[in-house]
């Protein structure tokens, strides 16, 4: 069994996307034990030989910083902090974003500055081995003073209370500690805190729409390479010569992507009728390019915050010094996460002007791509659920990163709400995938009214591949079972990329 050793190395998302592939196990390296227990030592050491107030640690939380708490109370104060603030609500996070969460919340445990016992990031590290995945709510989280409903119900089984996922089965707390004949972990100073501020809710919906949207990215050259043919356009728009003269990184490569797709397509080697193609086909380079450039753009901002503590306040035993910030806040993620919907939106709405085209009865294609339109309506209303798709991204894409509300009786009077763009941008990127899959099923229904001719050897071997799960349509049926298979066909292609 392959293990992964948490450490201070860098981590980025290919190797996150290496770690959950494999399904790695996680084990703490020597120089992450050695960090976190030199870390709590010192803050053992440091409130044991003093009296001052030091926020999260020996005062209460928020607006009730300037509450001094006895020595005596500072673990009840942590456990009450974790109960108190799961205040979360709404629909239960998938369990592919919770592992995530527990993931990034080791990881920036393990840099020894949160002050966490040991034995606290060791029982998340078997939550993850062992597939526990604590049940979190999307709603709640206002992404300043970190993620703190998400993680404290993150937190809430260490303590042996709240529920989790096991095995298809959802548990108490109480009853998971006694399944595996576990002690619940008694919260010491500034752990409570530690678990709580951060933004591993936000950062863990950050790297799954990472992994999403490069693939979606990539899926999405690939079936316009399909309708590209299927149109019978021209591969002018794509020549190199264009796009050095205008070299964004994405446009050259989308430019070029395109034309490695085609290269060898009977179709697109015939002499072309029309001068111009419209603008969804001509200008897909500088679209899909912009939308590449993006995200590009935000998943080094999430590479950075993965790689980052972020909660507060932070410990630093070499320097004798314990600082009280704002690393919590997460405003770099909110307005990258906006950005990123924004991007993922443009390549849905550019899709779905191609499936418009495809089905407008011109280039020798019959309207609605179908033999007998008028007893047939063939592929006319899958354009309609494209078209209310898109319409619903583009209201997602609403940016979150420009609200905030005061919160804490002003004390916290400024928040990122990133949480929400977090949730919203999974929204996005789902019903990207059901655009492009509209644009599939039309462009391979299209294509093959180009026949005799053949596209290219990579745009034919999709097209067979898609027809084992999808047949052709000759006349009318439920097209919402083709609508399925069709973003079920685009997930496994997903994963072969």
């Amino acid at each position: 069994m392959h293990t992964h050793f948490i450490s201070k190395e860098h981590l980025s998302i290919d190797l996150i996307a290496d770690i959950l592939k494999s399904n790695a196990k996680l084990a703490l390296s020597e120089s992450a034990i050695t960090a976190i227990v030199k870390c709590r030592t010192y803050l053992d050491n440091k409130m044991a030989n003093s009296t001052k107030p030091v926020y999260g640690i020996n005062t209460g939380f928020g607006s009730l910083c300037d509450v001094k708490i006895n020595s005596a109370d500072l673990s009840q104060l942590q456990k009450n902090l974790v109960m108190s603030h799961a205040c979360g609500t709404g629909e239960q996070v998938p369990q592919e974003i919770v592992r995530l969460m527990l993931l990034l919340k080791i990881q920036s445990l393990a840099y020894g500055h949160s002050g966490v016992q040991l034995k606290t990031v060791e029982r998340l590290i078997e939550f993850y081995n062992l597939e526990i995945y604590p049940i979190i709510y999307t709603k709640g989280s206002l992404g300043a003073s970190g993620d703190l409903a998400p993680l404290a119900h993150l937190s809430l089984p260490l303590i042996g209370m709240g529920e989790v996922a096991l095995k298809g089965e959802i548990i108490s707390g109480e009853n998971l500690l006694k399944k595996f004949n576990w002690e619940e972990i008694q919260l010491q100073s500034k752990e409570g805190l530690a678990l709580l501020n951060g933004t591993q809710f936000m950062s863990a919906y950050g790297v799954w729409s990472c992994l999403q949207a490069k693939q979606l990215a990539e899926n999405a050259d690939s079936i316009t390479a399909i309708a590209i043919d299927a149109f019978n356009c021209r591969l002018d728009p794509f020549h190199n010569l264009i796009h050095e003269l205008r070299p964004h990184a994405g446009q050259l490569a989308t430019a070029q992507n395109i034309l490695n797709k085609l290269a060898g397509s009977e179709i697109a080697s015939q002499e072309k009728v029309q001068v111009q193609d419209p603008y969804s086909f001509r200008c897909v380079p500088q679209v899909h390019g912009a939308s590449k450039d993006a995200i590009d753009y935000v998943c080094g901002v999430i590479t950075t915050e993965i790689n980052s503590v972020t909660d507060n306040p932070n410990v630093f035993p070499d320097e004798d010094l314990i600082i009280s910030g704002g690393n919590f806040h997460g405003q770099p993620l909110a307005i990258a996460l906006d950005f990123m919907a924004i991007a993922l939106a443009e390549l849905g709405s550019i899709s779905e002007r191609r499936t418009y085209q495809l089905i407008s009865g011109t280039r020798g294609l019959p309207a609605f791509l179908v033999e007998n339109p008028g007893l047939n309506s063939g592929f006319m209303i899958p354009q309609y659920t494209a078209a209310s798709i898109v319409s619903e991204n583009k209201q997602l894409c609403t940016p979150a990163s420009v609200d905030s509300i005061v919160s804490s009786n002003g004390q916290e009077d400024h928040v990122s709400m990133g949480a929400n763009a977090a949730t919203k941008l999974h929204r996005v990127i789902l019903n990207l995938q059901r655009i492009l899959a509209i644009e599939l099923l039309n462009a391979v229904q299209a294509i093959e009214f180009r026949r005799p001719l053949k596209s290219s050897a990579v745009v034919e071997k999709i097209v067979s591949d898609y027809r084992k799960v999808v047949s052709r349509n000759t006349v009318d049926r439920v097209l919402a079972i083709d609508i399925q298979q069709s973003v079920i066909f685009l997930q496994k292609l997903n994963s072969v990329n």
